[in-house]
């Protein structure tokens, strides 16, 4: 199966967004991907809760979800949107960072909520916190498809080991991490805690990211990291999408994951322990 990364740099108007996302989509169909990925936050990115507040809408009614479904059954594809930023009925007005795989019928195979939320102080001038404005979900999730089990993750979970490893345990051999990475922390640590996932689970590790600097209507500049990853599940970085809007390919192998578990069959080797 060929996998297409698409690198994106999506601003805060969800359908100035869309029309550049899809034609995306059509270019990584032509160059022979059979499975579609988008980043985080692929219909907006925002800092600002007025902003969201005024142009994010719920699943049902959100327009880019409805596109990609749409674009999925057109062109017979797997295709993982990587999160949406969705309104939901909760009481404190917080949203949803929505994962979504859908199959090539155009149908949801599996969603999964964000489950950490990025609260972080990374440098003095650089503060984000996540929770304020989103809801954290509770539930992991993998699921079927005819190119292996996957195990969907959203950005700031990869820094949560225990996380993949479960995935892995349940049978996973693909695991997403779509990303919108501080180019701080991105620059520090984002190969190396996607390398130690694959490793770790000796699974691919599929990173669509966003990019660069983000176009906003607000005072709120807001810059992500880029370097959209395919990890082998020996390690090895197959796919590096650099700094700029683009499409990075991979095409990926199943047996490479029965090989990297047999080699290393860690997976297998838990064992109670006392303490600390």
């Amino acid at each position: 199966m060929r996998a297409a990364l698409l690198q994106l740099t999506s601003g805060d108007d969800p359908a100035a967004n869309l029309p550049p996302l899809l034609a995306m989509v059509d270019s990584a169909v032509a160059g022979g991907a059979g499975f579609v990925l988008t980043p985080e936050v692929t219909n907006c990115v925002s800092g600002s809760r007025p902003r969201q507040v005024e142009v994010l809408r719920g699943e049902d009614e959100d327009p880019t979800l409805a596109a990609l479904r749409e674009a999925a059954a057109r062109h017979g594809i797997w295709l993982s949107v990587g999160s949406l930023a969705l309104k939901t009925d909760d009481p404190d007005g917080r949203f949803a960072n929505r994962s979504f795989l859908i199959g090539p019928d155009g149908g949801i195979a599996a969603r999964y909520d964000k489950i950490h939320m990025f609260d972080v102080n990374v440098s003095e001038t650089e503060t984000y916190r996540e929770s304020a404005g989103y809801r954290p979900g509770g539930e992991a999730v993998v699921a079927d498809t005819p190119f292996g089990r996957v195990g969907l993750t959203v950005c700031y979970d990869v820094r949560f080991p225990h996380l993949y490893r479960a995935l892995a345990q349940a049978g996973a051999g693909i695991l997403l991490v779509p990303a919108a990475f501080s180019p701080v922390t991105g620059a520090a640590h984002w190969e190396p805690l996607l390398r130690a996932r694959a490793i770790e689970c000796g699974a691919w590790v599929l990173a669509a990211a966003q990019t660069g600097t983000h176009p906003t209507s607000t005072d709120r500049v807001r810059r992500t990291h880029g370097h959209s990853l395919a990890v082998s599940p020996w390690g090895e970085v197959v796919a590096d999408g650099g700094t700029e809007p683009g499409i990075a390919y991979v095409d990926l192998d199943p047996s490479a994951v029965a090989d990297a578990r047999r080699r290393v069959p860690s997976l297998s080797h838990d064992r109670p322990w006392d303490g600390p």
